[in-house]
């Protein structure tokens, strides 16, 4: 009898992020996508520029208010953020 070889899609596309060191990418711009769903539109809105490097998030926000208000909320966006990747693929957020 001859051993199965059958895989579901997700084992084999995390397979293939994995074996060729493409996942960290690959969850940085699922974040970067995902910031409107994570964050809600108000935020997305007020967002003018966000990017992911070395495991920091940078974010540019268009309200003084809103940045004052994430200095306060930045663990739970941290805990939000890595939820959304399934690791941890930020550590820190630099507001710019």
């Amino acid at each position: 009898m001859r051993k199965s070889n059958e895989q579901s899609l997700k084992e084999v596309i995390s397979d293939f992020l994995e074996k060729n060191r493409l996942r960290e990418g690959f969850n940085e711009q699922k974040i970067v996508q995902s910031w409107a769903r994570i964050m809600g539109p108000v935020i997305a809105k007020r967002t003018t520029d966000i990017f992911i490097r070395n495991k920091k998030l940078f974010i540019r926000l268009s309200s003084a208010a809103l940045k004052q208000e994430f200095l306060y909320s930045k663990e739970k966006i941290l805990a939000m953020i890595n939820e959304e990747a399934g690791n941890e693929a930020v550590l820190d957020i630099v507001l710019l």
